[in-house]
């Protein structure tokens, strides 16, 4: 059973574009198509289809489809933060 924290979690990492189903799976043990269940079921309907057509197709949501390597585009100053 997932917290509310958890859930809150996987909404913003769902939303965010570069971070891909796969991390999501890796963190919380869920498929796309439970994340996907998961937004249907926490988010109002008009909030899902836009984050729905949002994601569909978009090649950052998928490792496999992704163009650059995960640490492309870290700060050379992140270390230091």
């Amino acid at each position: 059973m997932l917290s509310t924290r958890d859930i809150d979690r996987i909404i913003e990492m769902a939303w965010e574009d570069r971070t891909p189903f796969e991390a999501i799976e890796y963190q919380f043990k869920l498929s796309e198509q439970e994340v996907i269940e998961l937004m249907r079921r926490e988010m109002k309907a008009s909030s899902f289809r836009m984050w729905r057509a949002r994601v569909q197709g978009r090649k950052t949501k998928h490792s496999a489809l992704r163009p650059f390597k995960a640490g492309r585009h870290k700060s050379k100053n992140q270390r230091f933060i």
